[in-house]
């Protein structure tokens, strides 16, 4: 018998949620899988630490042969054959609401990056999905605005996003262990919801983050086919679509679908956290792999070309979709000029992706849906997907994913204090429980706080020269640090604002660079 403890506090309908059936196949789930997650956590760092001093990553030797034979992921449900817009979001009631009535064929319900995991919203979040299933939901705002789905019109199919391996969940324990977070998100979804969606003709569909390798999708798969049996619903009744977020992922893209093809549905070209993985992967490797500004390093830089044409030609050759990145832009009604500017550029961003071969994209804004619905409409016309353009001009080498140094740009100290800013007021939103903060225009969530705190410790560990002269020492990101708390202190919660900067300053000037700041940030709430 499993000791299980639920060790967070009350939760709104939690009773609903954390029933006595729902837990008991979280501690099967954790049973059987825990141990296997452990020791592949412990090989991420393994095989991290062997890269970072070679500075080289190559396509596997061993798995030759997976590449080179025929096969194909499974076919696409119906609901999920047409992905051209996708809107992402956390599962926050209203704002769940606004993604299902905004247009998009899909919403990514997002219980990862764009979710800080306070216990509240994450039994909140499955409150909010089970309702958003059965069409029940709405919402009131304080000032006595309703929500509401829009009657007779299609709501986007849900895809639920769970949080990574790395993560645990310390307010629900079994045998006096930590859960694992992505057991926990993706097992209560899975197990209150699944016979639910296919009586609406719909299905458990899932995106999968911070991947690492094929193992960690065998993974997956395996506890896919577990849950699948245990609740009595047909094998291959779960979809998955993995992020390709992390430098290692990228050469492992035709394996990670082979482990999950019986489940697969397509891969996705995640900007900002496949930065981030790429310095901290090669952090010790030396100049070649030092970024300039975040904001130069854009998608047309060779190295993240190489990386999406070569996940488009994967996708395609497997019978997957390939999903685009993220427009974050938030449309400013009180700057024009601003704002269309930056729509000129979203429009740029899908026309390019949406050529490239991708069968969808993602934005994080209603008004956005448009716009990138007109520039794949314009490919795409009546088709529901481009996924019999294979690509097969494209080929792609090792030594092109990984040429960092031929990025044009440069490090300035306006870039500097832009991550310090930016990494400051989405730690403090992070803390305060909002994990998808609108900064500066942008929808930022935990992957961009991420390039910004592993750029400046980038920067200080390779003597990077700015535009000034000056080097990116640690003494100039502490004064960089006063500053921007200083330029907050009245503008952010001061119970945040101090936290926020001691975790920054924590995270980017460690010596030993910490593996994902949500770690130490979860400590913190």
């Amino acid at each position: 018998m499993v000791d299980t403890q639920v060790l967070g506090g009350p939760v709104e309908r939690s009773d609903e949620i954390l029933t006595p059936a729902a837990l008991e196949f979280l501690a099967e789930l954790h049973a059987r899988f825990a141990d296997r997650r452990d020791e592949l956590l412990a090989a991420r760092a393994e095989r991290r630490a062997e890269a970072s001093r070679t500075g080289r990553l190559d396509f596997l030797p061993e798995t030759a042969d997976v590449r080179a034979s025929e096969w194909r992921v499974a076919d696409a449900p119906e609901d999920l054959a047409d992905r051209r817009v996708e809107i992402t979001g956390p599962t926050e009631r209203k704002m769940a609401i606004n993604a299902l009535n905004s247009g998009a064929r899909v919403w990514l319900a997002d219980l990862e990056d764009a979710n800080t995991p306070h216990w509240s919203n994450v039994i909140s979040g499955q409150v909010n999905l089970y309702d958003a299933v059965r069409g029940l939901i709405d919402f009131t705002s304080p000032e006595g605005k309703r929500y509401e789905l829009t009657p007779g019109a299609r709501p986007a199919v849900i895809v639920m996003r769970p949080r990574g391996w790395h993560l645990d969940e310390r307010h629900l324990t079994f045998d006096g262990r930590r859960a694992i977070g992505a057991l926990v998100d993706f097992g209560l979804y899975f197990f209150h919801n699944v016979k639910a969606l296919g009586e609406r003709g719909s299905g458990p569909y899932f995106y999968l983050p911070k991947l690492e390798s094929h193992l960690e999708a065998r993974l997956w798969n395996d506890v896919f086919t577990l849950a699948q049996q245990r609740l009595g619903v047909p094998h291959g009744t779960i979809r998955a679509t993995v992020l390709i977020e992390t430098i290692p992922a990228a050469f492992e893209m035709e394996e990670i679908l082979y482990e999950l093809r019986e489940h697969a549905s397509g891969l996705n070209a995640g900007r900002w956290d496949y930065l981030f993985s790429l310095i901290k992967y090669f952090r010790d490797a030396g100049a070649d792999f030092v970024l300039p500004d975040r904001n130069d390093v854009t998608m047309t830089a060779p190295f993240m070309r190489a990386y999406t044409e070569l996940l488009v030609r994967t996708c395609h050759k497997r019978g997957a979709f390939a999903m685009g990145g993220m427009a974050a832009f938030i449309p400013n009604r009180r700057d024009p000029e601003v704002t269309e500017k930056a729509l000129a550029k979203v429009h740029d961003d899908k026309r390019r992706e949406a050529g490239d071969g991708f069968d969808g994209s993602w934005v994080a804004h209603p008004d956005l849906v448009g716009i990138c619905a007109e520039e794949f409409d314009a490919v795409l016309g009546d088709r529901p997907n481009q996924v019999d353009r294979l690509r097969e001009d494209v080929s792609v080498t090792a030594a092109q994913l990984l040429d960092v140094k031929a990025t044009p740009g440069a490090a300035t100290e306006a870039g500097l204090r832009a991550a310090v800013d930016v990494g400051v007021r989405y730690l403090a939103s992070w803390l305060g429980g909002n994990g998808a903060a609108a900064i500066h225009n942008l929808m930022e969530d935990a992957a961009t706080a991420e390039i910004s705190r592993s750029q400046v410790w980038q920067w200080v560990r390779n003597d990077v020269e700015l535009d000034t002269g000056q080097r990116v020492t640690t003494d100039l990101v502490r004064s960089v640090l006063a500053e921007t708390k200083t330029a907050l202190t009245g503008e952010l919660p001061a119970e945040l604002l101090g936290p926020a900067v001691e975790l920054f300053e924590q995270v980017a000037l460690a010596d030993e660079f910490p593996d994902f700041l949500t770690l130490p940030a979860y400590e913190r709430i």
